[in-house]
């Protein structure tokens, strides 16, 4: 679809997949414009029944990429509001969405993975939230991040930052289930597979009421989000924390 990310249709099963392996599919402006552009497609067909959203590589998604942007607040407030945007159009699909969890999962691409319906991820996975670590504030996943775990818990696990393996992660209730790593995209298609054989207006009506009951249609604290992210990036704490990573 683009040279960012990629679509295929399989009898109305669909694979979402994010196309920047040589940068752990970090989250750039073009990848995060290319996603909402992917999803646009999906939203206009109507012959799918399940997504799969999933990173082409070694690894789902490194987070956000600002190693580029980091001297730039309206580029680093855009690529915020661009990701925001795209994961609620994801959690609204009115189709299951499985994120298929390989290698690193980390900030915005740990938030990708909560915002789905289904997460499949192995055992040796990295997953997390390191963001306060590095000065940066991980608003724009929290909404979802309580909405997947609780609210105390997830307190808990983005003020302490860090990471953890795909085994604690799903103790800890960040992902719906885990396969060895070669059968990770088997069983991601055994289960969307599954989810296609459900009635299609009942799937769509109940992911409707259950967005309804979490407040996943409620954009406003997800706009206010986005700006608490933008406003905290642009920091020269958060800029002295990252040029500090970035250098090595």
């Amino acid at each position: 679809m683009s040279e960012h990310v990629q679509l295929e249709n399989e009898q109305g099963i669909v694979r979402l997949e994010l196309d920047r392996p040589d940068k752990h599919n970090a989250l750039s402006i073009g990848l995060i414009d290319a996603l909402n552009d992917a999803i646009g497609t999906i939203e206009e067909q109507d012959d799918i029944r399940a997504v799969i959203l999933g990173g082409r590589g070694r690894s789902f998604c490194a987070g956000m990429d600002l190693q580029g942007v980091l001297d730039d607040a309206e580029a680093m407030a855009g690529m915020l509001k661009g990701l925001s945007v795209a994961m609620r159009r994801l959690r609204r699909l009115p189709v299951p969405v499985i994120a298929r969890v390989q290698g690193a999962a980390v900030g915005g691409g740990c938030g990708l993975c909560v915002v789905a319906d289904f997460a499949l991820s192995h055992p040796e996975a990295k997953l997390g939230y390191p963001e306060v670590g590095l000065g940066v504030c991980p608003a724009v996943v929290a909404p979802w991040l309580v909405r997947r775990i609780g609210a105390g818990p997830a307190r808990e696990m983005l003020l302490a930052g860090g990471t953890m393996t795909g085994e604690d992660a799903l103790r800890r209730g960040l992902i719906t289930a885990l396969h060895p790593r070669e059968e990770l995209e088997d069983a991601a298609m055994d289960l969307a597979r599954h989810l296609a054989k459900g009635g299609k207006n009942a799937m769509a009506v109940t992911k409707q009421w259950l967005n309804e009951l979490d407040g996943s249609l409620d954009d406003d604290p997800l706009d206010r989000a986005a700006e608490l992210s933008a406003e905290v990036i642009a920091t020269d704490e958060a800029r002295e924390r990252l040029q500090a990573v970035f250098k090595g």
